[in-house]
């Protein structure tokens, strides 16, 4: 496919700061929304740095006027065309999210990432679809989580995830005949640039020793790249997709060699809800 134009909504830090930069270094030009203008020049010098060529978009993804804006600002700088969209806003408390109790005994604030997460989602996709309707093709690809189908952090999350998983099948429906295609993708456990800043002494022991199997960002960036040019990609529209299995089946490994972990099994995902384990592309 060449050169692509994409969109990863959320940018300025953890999985959607990464996927940027490993976006950029396939030569891309990245788009990136954010609310913080400091933050999102910082992610375009990276995404430049890198390979790519970045563009900041100041978004609020809880303001539907404001993500409106954001994308035609967007098809002002690309003449209307976006390749990739990445649905990865998020509103994420993590410490709520971790603290133990009932969700009754959280913050009602939890309940905000089914609107900037599931709903914000299904919003960046309304106005990314007509660009790639238009184009014949595209992928958009919301970010989710094993948590779409077990226990993970509460009723909140499991309800963004699974909402965003039952949402991309449906979109799929109605891109199908306009050559569009639409995943929910799952990562695995981040290795973000936040935990690589952790001093070693502040690592729990038992995280320290998982964090050599968890992914790097720049991986899951890497794995939607190669996703975007497969040429059976119709037949996976409307499913969720593990980013390690596609990894295999690409041949793509993480930035530092290993080959992350599919979750599959451990975290409860069931066999026949996913795309098939991977097989080599042709």
């Amino acid at each position: 496919m060449g050169e692509k134009i994409v969109m990863i909504t959320g940018a300025t830090r953890g999985l959607g700061r990464g996927m940027a930069r490993g976006f950029a270094s396939r030569g891309n030009i990245v788009a990136i929304t954010g609310r913080d203008a400091a933050q999102l020049g910082e992610v375009v010098g990276e995404i430049e740095r890198a390979g790519g060529k970045g563009i900041a978009l100041e978004c609020d993804h809880r303001d539907d006027t404001s993500v409106e804006r954001a994308f035609a600002r967007l098809a002002e700088r690309t003449e209307g065309r976006l390749d990739v969209l990445v649905n990865n806003a998020a509103a994420v408390y993590g410490q709520d999210l971790v603290a133990p109790g009932g969700f009754w005994e959280k913050p009602i604030r939890l309940a905000d990432m089914i609107d900037v997460g599931l709903r914000s989602s299904y919003v960046a996709s309304y106005h990314a679809a007509p660009l790639m309707v238009a184009a014949g093709r595209g992928l958009i690809a919301s970010i989710s989580f094993y948590g779409a189908v077990s226990y993970f952090h509460g009723p909140a999350y499991g309800a963004a995830k699974a909402g965003t998983d039952k949402m991309t099948a449906d979109m799929a429906i109605d891109l199908a005949p306009h050559g569009v295609a639409a995943v929910s993708f799952w990562p695995g456990f981040i290795l973000t640039d936040a935990v690589r800043a952790m001093p070693p002494e502040m690592i729990p022991d038992e995280l320290r020793a998982m964090l050599p199997h968890w992914e790097t960002p720049e991986f899951s960036g890497l794995v939607l790249d190669r996703l975007a040019e497969d040429s059976s990609l119709a037949s996976l529209s409307g499913k969720a997709v593990i980013g390690a299995e596609l990894a295999e089946r690409y041949g793509i490994r993480d930035t530092d060699g290993k080959q992350p972990l599919s979750y599959r099994t451990s975290m409860g995902a069931p066999l026949t809800f996913l795309a098939p384990p991977a097989h080599p592309s042709e």
